[in-house]
Order: structure tokens, then C-alpha cells, then sequence
């Protein structure tokens, strides 16, 4: 990142991820496991469990907290930040608000807040994401300006991701569905393999719920994983959004519940409180695409991303690619010219296993990959990245503070 000084004499400072935390990602209905949870009370459970993990951390010392919701409204409006700390019972001088940018709604929630420490008006914040599908389906309450379809601004299919979908793998005809249903099997692998090594369970939180005529169950892990899925069994699935379609139920993500929650500081701050380096912020992009294949939306923020830092793809030694569809990963993979299996890309799994609650799935990549930094010190540089609806992707550049060469450390040893 650059050290200049900015017009008021300010330096850019480092920002670095301390902490990240999750619930356990239920199916959205209700049947599910959140069904009777609020969406602020999920978020609350992932405030509380970041301040138990970081005792050193005084709460008044948290500046804001940023939560991202895709459908800002019922227990997911009211500035869910705002109201999110209060019910916290953090200090009522910490200040919140809420984000949207759909998908990528956690993943702003870091870059905004990030941005904020780097200019010096916060030390140590919050940022995250919720969505409770169940609750709140997607684009339930919107009204999208008729202009957009009698203008022709976008295509229709632009106001449904499954038909994104779909016309990305029109354009990108090598990405069949053969090899999509082939990629999902290995996501539900994945995550299964990771679980059983206990990679996914440390930063989950435990939530009580409560289903109608029944008790109340202690939930610690997700709900939507199907280990031991088979292409045969994938290939039996109907395509919703086209007939003769490519896109199914089992190589696409869920409709689904959760939150996340990270802690962010100024590597000053981390230091002076006391608090871990999970991760350092290099650089993040966010791109615009033609609405109706939003899926490719990580390819131009990727390239700007990289510019930024100063990288090639090449010195990219961890991918957490959001799988909203498998068709994005692919033609992600495809363009820079990385293999469907390769080992860089999710290790523990994505999105098509685990599933998105749309906002908060940001900071998930994050946490995934800050515990696959400390697994393994070879890799310097890891990225996260995704999609966005309405034609958008988002990708952020992190640093292994294990690795040999970490810039931070090198400069603090000159110093």
C-alpha cells in the first residue's frame, strides 16, 4: 500500500485482520436451522465471540462497526451496525452503520472500515455481514425502476443470478455442465475432508435455535454440506432457470442463513493492544461487468486488484473464489489459466458445499483463508474474491505474516 502523506499530513497506515468469526450456515425456510433466529441476533453472537477470542481487546477501544444485508428491512434493518453493538453490549460511544453490495456486502464492510484505518480516523473496528433468506428472500420488498427493461438498460435476465448463470456459460461454451457438476463434487469433498481435519470448526459460533413445536438445539456446524455427493447424483437434477439449462441445485449455492464478523486494526494498534496478525491488506478492487453475466465479475476487479499491488497471478499462492455458481469459478480459472483441480483454489471447500448467505460470505473467504495462511508459511500472498449481483465483482489481496518475506515484519525489524 502507499506511504505517502495524504493533504492533512496523515501517513497510510497498514491494516491488518485479526480476527474472523462465523455461524454455522443454515438452509433458509422453515425447516432450517435459523428459522427461528433473528438475523441481528446472529450478528450479535459474532460480535460477542470476536471479543471473547481477543480478551486483550477493551470494547470501548472498537471505533465503528460495519455490518453488511443485502435486504435491509426487518430484523435486518435499522442500521444493523448500529442496533448489532448496542444489543452486543458494547459501549454506546461505538458507532455502526449498515453496508450493502449485495454478494460482496461483508467483503466492503472490510475494504470500507480497512480504508478508514489506512487514513488514521480508526485504530480497531468490526466488519461483517448477514443474511437470513429465510427470512427476507432475495429481493423480497424491491422495486426495480421499470426503466431498466423498457429503456433496455440490462437484459432481464439481469435481475436473476440463476439466468446470469446460464449466459455465462453461453459465453464461456468449454465450462459444461459436465465440468461444472464435476467442480461441485469436489467442493462437497472438500469441505467434508476439512471438517473432518477440523479446519472449519474453530471459528464458528455456536447458535441455540429454536424450531416451531420443538426445543431448543445447540447448532455448531453447517447445515447445508452433502458429503459423499456423486456426479451421478447431480446429473439426475433438474435445471430451474432454463429448460435443457446447465445450471442446478447442486452446482450452485444455496438459499441460505448466517453471519460473519471480523476485527480489523492498524498494525500499530494490533500491537500496542496485544492483538494476532491473521493477515495483511495489500490491495482490493471492485469492478463493474454487463449485469447479465455478473458471474465474471472477479476476472476485471482480479487484474485491478493485482495492478494495484504490484503482482502478477502468478504470486497469488491461495484462492477463496466465492462459488455462487460453478460456472464462475471456471471461467475465473479458465482466464487466468489455473486448472479446475488445482491446489491453490479453496482448499476447505466453497460456497456450492457450505453455502452464501449473501452479505456475509465475504468475510468467510477471509477467515478460511487467514487459517489456511497459518497452515501453511510457503505462501505469501492469498486472495479472496467473488461475485456481485448487477454486475459487479470484488477481490482483496492479503499478506501470510507467516511467511519468511512478510513485508511488515521486514520493516518493522529496519525500523
Amino acid at each position: 500500500m502507499p506511504t505517502e502523506p495524504t493533504a492533512t499530513g496523515r501517513h497510510v497506515r497498514e491494516v491488518v485482520f485479526v480476527d474472523g468469526v462465523r455461524t454455522p450456515f443454515g438452509k433458509a425456510g422453515e425447516k432450517g436451522i435459523h428459522a427461528g433466529t433473528r438475523a441481528d441476533d446472529l450478528v450479535v453472537k459474532c460480535i460477542r465471540e470476536l471479543l471473547r477470542r481477543n480478551p486483550s481487546l477493551p470494547p470501548e477501544r472498537i471505533d465503528d462497526i460495519a455490518i453488511a444485508a443485502t435486504t435491509q428491512t426487518g430484523d435486518q434493518g435499522l442500521t444493523i451496525g448500529r442496533t448489532a453493538a448496542l444489543l452486543a453490549g458494547l459501549p454506546r460511544t461505538v458507532p455502526g452503520f449498515a453496508i450493502d453490495r449485495m454478494c460482496a456486502g461483508a467483503m466492503t464492510a472490510v475494504t470500507t472500515t480497512a480504508s478508514g484505518i489506512a487514513f488514521g480516523a480508526y485504530d480497531v473496528v468490526v466488519a461483517g455481514g448477514v443474511e437470513h433468506m429465510g427470512h427476507h428472500p432475495m429481493g423480497a420488498g424491491t422495486d426495480p425502476n421499470p426503466r431498466f427493461l423498457t429503456e433496455k438498460l440490462v437484459d432481464p435476465a439481469a435481475l436473476n443470478m440463476g439466468n446470469t448463470a446460464e449466459n455465462l456459460h453461453d459465453r464461456f461454451p468449454a465450462v459444461t455442465k459436465e465440468r461444472a457438476d464435476s467442480y461441485a463434487v469436489a467442493s462437497q469433498a472438500k469441505l467434508a475432508e476439512a471438517y473432518g481435519n477440523n479446519r472449519i470448526q474453530p471459528d464458528l459460533v455456536p447458535v441455540a435455535g429454536r424450531k416451531p413445536g420443538s426445543g431448543w438445539t445447540l447448532h455448531h456446524t453447517d447445515e447445508p454440506p452433502r458429503p459423499g455427493t456423486s456426479l451421478e447424483d447431480l446429473a439426475s437434477l433438474r435445471t430451474p432457470f432454463r429448460p435443457h439449462g446447465r445450471v442446478t441445485a447442486g452446482n450452485a449455492a444455496g438459499l441460505n442463513d448466517g453471519a460473519t464478523a471480523a476485527l480489523l486494526a492498524s498494525s500499530d494498534a494490533a500491537a500496542e493492544l496485544g492483538l494476532p496478525v491473521k493477515m495483511r491488506l495489500v490491495s482490493y478492487a471492485f469492478a463493474g461487468v454487463e449485469p447479465e453475466v455478473m458471474g465474471i465479475g472477479p476476472v476485471p476487479a482480479t487484474e485491478k486488484a493485482l495492478r494495484q499491488a504490484g503482482l502478477r497471478i502468478e504470486d497469488i499462492g491461495l484462492f477463496e473464489i466465492n462459488e455462487a455458481f460453478a460456472v464462475q469459478v471456471l471461467s475465473f480459472l479458465d482466464h487466468f489459466g489455473i486448472t479446475d483441480d488445482d491446489p491453490r483454489v479453496n482448499r476447505y471447500g466453497g460456497a456450492i458445499a457450505v453455502g452464501h448467505p449473501l452479505a456475509s460470505s465475504g468475510v468467510r473467504l477471509m477467515t478460511q483463508l487467514a487459517r489456511q495462511f497459518e497452515e501453511d508459511p510457503s505462501v505469501r500472498y492469498g486472495m479472496t474474491t467473488m461475485c456481485v449481483g448487477l454486475g459487479m465483482g470484488g477481490t482483496v489481496i492479503w499478506e501470510n505474516p507467516h511467511h519468511a518475506d512478510y513485508s511488515l515484519k521486514m520493516s518493522e525489524d529496519a525500523a
